[in-house]
């Protein structure tokens, strides 16, 4: 036998060992049998690299090194999924898809893990690339770190898409994380807090080979490309288990809403038993058609929703009340706790919201509360043990002054918050300004964190966001904890976000109630920051989903003189602050005053690619079919009940090649 052939017939046979022990949970060979094939095939690996691979089992050990991760954009968005905690809210949800869709629904029940999201990319069966959730748009490429999980296979069997995404969880399981912590104790560390946190902090570790030493698995559930062949969500994880992949078998088929109620109660019993962290329920559409024609909000799909079990609570005492400045100046009450184990963490902060919930409750210092970690990450408080209060307490007095810069709070009205006006003078806001403007999803800068912020206004070597343009490598040497090669990576970082896109700068600016979507909008609308400077209230309302108090805070942010000023020096800098000649020139007002729904499958341009034509040539994207929409893009395999509509309302429905010729 030729060296080639040894080496393919060897990792052949270690992938098969590893789906079985890994996947199957069914191993067929001892450990040292496996350690001895896989010491053969790395021997004749490094006697011939001619014959490298990737997707060898022999990756599996890790040892690359990652200095930064390179940051991918998904093909298709990552949505996070709304949220329900009630029977009711399950079957309004139900009443709502069936407005919208017609005929039998299936519902796909799958149980919630907790772990770190992950989209897997795999092409001609081989895994090409491994990248976190991020912001659901673009995440981290942690590739090499997952290559070394046993259960996500490197090189796929069967009759698998030649191009396909596949999302999941990483977890890692109890007993896995216990072991963990024993060794920790044992060399005298500090134990990890908890799985979830544990198995994402794994992701991002540099080093491969420590990776590979974790028990994390990888359990998948969601399959999405372009004419993948399947028609159903559990025709999916069907498929998705042949081609050798860990799906839970505890996903199951159900015909009715009831029968899903029946499921949660189940796991809401016994999900204690699972050997992973689980939080709820996801319940998703079956069919994809159906899937298809409920569409997406602007944050989640509308064919699935996540059923949360009832948060963990535990009572402890309230010590202090303490008041927080945010970025924008809204004050938040944080109640300060005697420490208290909660879902695997040790709370000593919780929040109070704000004035209304601190009244609403009747929380006083002293007090013994319930505290409860739900689906938020922050724990709250959610009422008070009277039987234990001190009969001498006084109410609450909310802060009357800004904690920090002392002037006094003013609350607007219909607002919950209480705000400090001192926007250019309260350091809080002034650094919170700024870590939000070199936030990720904003200017993204490398080489800058909050902590740093701080010591630079601290220091005064900066008042604002512009103010970063203007330092110098020897202005913050002298920081502490500032290395050479820390302010190169820091000046390099700076002068890098002078290309970020218009869109994301005008998001960086924090204007209030200015999200990233609302950013889109605007730039894509005004095309610069001077003329959307220039925009009345009235003009702004006018735009499609722009509200009121959207249009008065962008108004408003724009009259503050230094704001003005800012955006002024942002220009001298080559910051970008109109939409580049570039993307312009992809633009055009063709389809504007039009409304489109698209449907199906299609041969030229993908789904995706089509709604950025409509979008980049002034057209809407609806997700469904309404009086006010002009055009149904029809392709193959579209839902019967998205075309029965349009034709009812008389919606003009085109082929895929008619909507390229109206480009024309």
């Amino acid at each position: 036998m030729d060296v080639e052939k040894k080496i393919q017939g060897l990792r052949e046979e270690l992938q098969q060992h590893n789906y079985n022990y890994y996947v199957l949970d069914k191993p067929q060979i001892s450990d040292y049998e496996f350690d001895m094939k896989l010491q053969e095939l790395q021997k004749l690996e490094q006697e011939h690299p001619e014959f490298e691979d990737a997707n060898s089992p022999t990756q599996r050990v890790g040892g690359a090194v990652t200095r930064s991760f390179e940051t991918v954009v998904h093909e298709n968005r990552m949505y996070s999924l709304s949220n329900s905690y009630s029977k009711e809210e399950l079957e309004d949800w139900e009443t709502r898809i069936r407005k919208i869709v017609e005929g039998k629904v299936e519902f796909v029940c799958e149980l919630k893990y907790d772990g770190a999201s992950i989209s897997l990319t795999y092409e001609d069966g081989m895994l090409k690339r491994a990248v976190t959730r991020g912001d659901g748009f673009q995440g981290d490429d942690v590739s090499n770190n997952v290559r070394t999980i046993r259960s996500v296979p490197l090189k796929l069997k069967g009759d698998f898409p030649e191009k396909f995404d596949i999302r999941g969880e990483i977890v890692l399981p109890y007993e896995g994380f216990a072991k963990m912590n024993a060794e920790r104790v044992d060399i005298g560390e500090e134990p990890y807090a908890n799985p979830r946190n544990t198995a994402s902090g794994s992701l991002k570790l540099q080093d491969s080979a420590e990776v590979s030493r974790r028990p994390l698995e990888c359990l998948l559930y969601t399959i999405t490309g372009n004419n993948i062949g399947i028609a159903s969500q559990f025709e999916g994880l069907e498929k998705a288990r042949k081609w050798g992949f860990k799906v839970p078998g505890e996903s199951e088929l159900k015909g009715s809403i009831e029968e899903v109620l029946q499921y949660i109660n189940y796991w809401d019993e016994h999900r204690h038993d699972l050997p992973y962290e689980t939080d709820g329920v996801v319940v998703k559409v079956n069919d994809f058609h159906q899937q298809d024609e409920l569409g997406n909000t602007a944050k989640s799909p509308r064919w699935a929703i996540a059923y949360k079990f009832k948060a963990e609570q535990e009572s402890t005492k309230l010590n202090k009340i303490t008041y927080q400045v945010g970025r924008t100046g809204a004050i938040t009450p944080v109640a300060n706790l005697d420490a208290v184990h909660l879902a695997g963490t040790v709370v000593r902060r919780a929040s109070l919201h704000n004035a209304d919930q601190i009244e609403k409750l009747d929380v006083r210092e002293g007090d013994t509360v319930f505290v409860e970690k739900g689906g938020e990450i922050i724990p709250k408080i959610v009422g008070v043990d009277f039987t234990k209060r001190d009969p001498d307490s006084d109410p609450t007095q909310y802060a009357t002054h800004c904690p920090e810069c002392n002037t006094e709070l003013v609350r607007n009205e219909g607002e919950a918050q209480h705000y400090c006006p001192n926007v250019n003078g309260c350091p809080p806001q002034i650094i919170g300004r700024i870590q939000h403007y070199i936030s990720r999803k904003a200017m993204d800068i490398e080489g800058l964190g909050g902590e740093t912020v701080a010591l630079l206004v601290n220091a005064e070597l900066i008042e604002n966001y512009a103010d970063l343009y203007t330092l110098k490598k020897e202005d913050i040497l002298p920081l502490e904890r500032m290395a050479e090669k820390s302010a190169e990576n820091l000046i390099n970082g700076i002068e890098r976000s002078k290309e970020i896109p218009f869109e994301r700068v005008l998001f960086a600016l924090g204007i209030r109630y200015v999200g990233e979507t609302v950013a889109k909008k605007l730039a894509k609308h005004f095309k610069s920051i001077d003329a959307l400077m220039a925009a009345s209230e009235e003009e702004l309302v006018n735009l499609d989903e722009i509200g009121e108090r959207i249009a008065w805070s962008v108004v408003d942010f724009f009259k503050t003189e230094a704001n003005r000023e800012h955006v002024e020096k942002l220009k001298e800098y080559g910051i970008q602050l109109e939409i580049s000649a570039e993307k312009l020139a992809n633009q055009t007002n063709i389809l504007e005053g039009n409304s489109f729904v698209i449907s199906g499958v299609f041969e030229k341009v993908s789904r995706n690619d089509l709604k950025k034509l409509i979008e980049d040539n002034g057209g809407k994207v609806s997700s469904s079919i309404s009086s006010k929409t002009n055009y149904l893009v029809a392709g193959d395999n579209m839902g019967p009940s998205k075309l029965a509509k349009a034709e009812k309302l008389g919606t003009t429905i085109i082929s895929e090649d008619d909507f390229l010729q109206m480009l024309e």
